[in-house]
């Protein structure tokens, strides 16, 4: 008998289902001996709390196009997997429990930076442990493309796309905040898909001097409008100085609710020119996978069931120069994959115009 655990942790996004779905019909098409499934509720905490249900066939019908998580998620961040829960559990010693209780040969996570964290603490606490990676941001080390990335990107160009419109009518500086808390790949990519103008992204921190510019320059050259692009964690030079502790002093003392309201208003302080903010948010993770999403994430399900029943354990199914690969997790774990400054991406698209606000 071949017993498989299923988790998805973190934030969601799509195509999990689908990636769920692949390790699945690998493993039931594949398997010389029985196969039972078990799925972990909420994320980590399923497999602390022991909440789990068994699942059949019929749960794996119809979700290839399907958002979100059959399974549920939650976050359940590393820094304190290793503290006590509040009545006093110890969180890694109940996650092994219930994996030997349930005598799992394998647990499948689907997740991100933090959550392969966790999963690598498993793998090498005697665990056997594959994981999927999932996230919009595409930050994980180890694989050129997540799951998830490709559809948030077409949800953000849309809103980029769309914002043209009202932004040319009635000639405003438009500002569109795309997510993207510590790496720009996602903002990056709708912008130059969008045709912004301004692009912001942790990666590269902003002189509000040269985006008040490149704001300029457009007027000049006769455009009405100004599209711009800011990830969720863009940061002006300034701030880019300060220390951790400092800078998360001052944002929690801003009067702002995120840094694409205080760059709308450090813009219409020096230009006069009338700012609104879009915020399309959730969204961006919601919803049905792109079919791109939907073919990569049912290759890397295909490829972790291929490891499993191989043996072959701690594990990030990967994607490196077009091909699925496995990825040791402890490459992984606790590494960003982060946008270089000097990338040819952000070099072409300086070519054709588009300012990075340095």
């Amino acid at each position: 008998m071949l017993r498989i655990g299923f988790l998805t942790s973190g934030g969601d996004c799509q195509a999990l289902n689908a990636a769920m779905r692949g390790v699945f019909k690998c493993i039931n098409n594949n398997a010389k001996e029985p196969v039972e499934f078990y799925g972990f509720e909420d994320g980590y905490k399923g497999l602390i709390y022991g909440k789990f249900h068994m699942l059949t066939g019929k749960d794996f019908k119809g979700i290839l196009t399907r958002g979100g998580t059959i399974l549920g998620t939650s976050r359940v961040p590393f820094k304190t997997i290793r503290e006590p829960d509040e009545n006093g559990l110890d969180k890694v010693k109940a996650m092994k429990q219930t994996y030997y209780k349930l005598q799992l040969d394998c647990l499948v996570m689907g997740g991100g930076n933090g959550s392969t964290k966790t999963a690598n603490l498993l793998s090498q606490e005697g665990l056997n442990v594959v994981t999927l990676p999932k996230t919009i941001d595409n930050d994980l080390w180890g694989t050129d493309m997540t799951f998830g990335f490709q559809s948030a990107v077409d949800i953000a160009t849309k809103c980029v796309d769309d914002i043209h419109t009202t932004a040319s009518s009635h000639g405003r500086v438009f500002i569109v905040e795309i997510m993207g808390h510590k790496v720009g790949w996602l903002p990056l990519n709708a912008g130059i898909a969008g045709g912004a103008d301004i692009i912001l992204i942790p990666e590269i921190p902003y002189d509000i001097k040269k985006v008040v510019e490149a704001i300029e320059e457009r007027d000049r050259s006769g455009s009405r409008f100004t599209v711009i692009v800011v990830a969720e964690g863009a940061i002006s030079k300034e701030d880019a100085k300060l220390s951790k502790k400092e800078f998360k002093k001052k944002r929690a003392a801003s009067k702002f609710p995120s840094v694409s309201y205080e760059v709308a208003d450090a813009i219409m302080k020096a230009t006069g020119r009338e700012v609104r903010v879009t915020v399309p948010g959730h969204t961006q993770r919601g919803g049905a996978p792109d079919p791109y999403d939907r073919v990569f994430a049912t290759r890397l399900g295909a490829e972790a069931g291929r490891l499993i029943l191989r043996k072959e354990y701690g594990y990030m199914v990967g994607y490196r120069n077009r091909e699925i690969v496995k990825v040791p997790l402890s490459e992984v774990a606790g590494k960003l994959k982060t946008v270089d400054p000097k990338a040819e991406i952000i070099k072409e698209a300086k070519l054709i115009g588009i300012s990075f606000g340095d």
